[in-house]
């Protein structure tokens, strides 16, 4: 029924019990230090002044570069953070919006003690000037606290598409609430449609030629639809998929890429053995959706179906984080043996 089966070969060791268990590799550690950018979006405590002041700021594409620019001047009557000492300490952030883990976020440095803090600085994006152009530039001021609860004290939103490139003047803006739809579509990434079965040991009876002598796994994966459009074209992906707490090559897989579509077709089934039922508890599978390029591959979204306990095998670990649709998902596959549960999960920054 799928286009391609890959067959893995999977021990965990489960007397191991040291922090080397939860290790990433070089993909995963590139994936969390992305996601980190994402989830800080709008992190911090929204309610505790209101969006007031202006901004200053211009921009500028360099063509000679291929270089988008964001000249930040200044801001003026930004809100009182802390009103016992009379004080802000402010920061300006900004972000390519649909996609911020893509290009990731720019920041200019803290003002200290200033509610009309001077910048002069130029956050600069590579970027293609036609990808620049189906984004939108998030423009936004935070007081930095030194405890990392950091407060948003305004924002302002550009549609790059309808923007004037020949001016390249500093003007003045007023800062704005946070946009709440812009806040719910921060994770909106796509929706994938899978599959997943668990065969335990030998229960397909002795006379079954394929009856496993461990429990076995398997995922189908079968489409993503609406993922993040990069490019006019659209978008080049593949999935991976590791089940951690193992990230060696022994665990990963892949599918092959699919071009120019924003809702690709992959239909491939991956099946990892040596499995006992035990170890369901303690595994996580994790599924990420990536765009191709020759230099780097970007992510897009991704899912961990496990019992999100934040522990395995004893040891607390960030990646066992499923939401409770995952957490559903995985159950009901642990609680029907050698059944396909059919699932449309959300794709996530993780």
């Amino acid at each position: 029924e799928s286009d391609t089966a890959s067959e893995i070969s999977f021990q965990f060791n489960r007397h191991k019990k040291t922090p080397s268990i939860g290790s990433h590799s070089s993909d995963m550690a590139s994936v969390s230090s992305v996601s980190g950018s994402v989830l800080s979006v709008y992190s911090g405590d929204f309610g505790s002044v209101d969006a007031q002041g202006t901004v200053e700021f211009a921009l500028d594409y360099d063509e000679k570069n291929r270089e988008f620019q964001v000249h930040v001047s200044q801001c003026k009557d930004l809100a009182v953070v802390d009103e016992k000492k009379g004080r802000s300490d402010p920061y300006v952030k900004t972000y390519l919006l649909p996609d911020k883990a893509r290009m990731g976020k720019r920041k200019t440095s803290v003002k200290k003690r200033t509610v009309n803090p001077i910048y002069n600085e130029v956050l600069r994006y590579k970027i293609e000037k036609m990808v620049l152009l189906i984004q939108k530039l998030n423009l936004s001021v935070w007081h930095n606290d030194p405890l990392g609860r950091n407060s948003f004290l305004g924002e302002i939103e550009v549609d790059l598409a309808s923007w004037d490139w020949s001016n390249r003047k500093l003007h003045w803006y007023p800062l704005k609430p946070r946009s709440l739809s812009a806040v719910n579509g921060v994770d909106h990434r796509g929706v994938m449609n899978l599959s997943i079965k668990y065969v335990p040991p030998g229960s397909l009876g002795k006379m079954c030629p394929k009856n496993p002598p461990s429990g076995e796994v398997h995922i189908w994966v079968k489409d993503v639809k609406d993922l993040l459009q990069l490019r006019p074209s659209g978008v080049d992906s593949f999935v991976k998929c590791y089940v951690l707490p193992d990230t060696s090559k022994k665990s990963y897989q892949k599918t092959r890429v699919i071009k120019r579509d924003t809702n690709p077709v992959f239909n491939h089934t991956i099946v990892y053995d040596g499995f006992h039922t035990e170890d369901l508890k303690d595994a996580c599978v994790e599924l990420t959706v990536w765009d191709h390029e020759k230099l780097t591959n970007h992510f897009l979204g991704g899912i961990r179906l496990g019992l999100g306990t934040g522990l395995s095998y004893g040891i607390s670990v960030d990646w066992m984080d499923s939401t409770q649709e995952e957490v559903a998902f995985w159950q009901e596959m642990m609680s029907a043996a050698n059944e396909w549960i059919e699932g449309l999960l959300p794709l996530r920054s993780l």
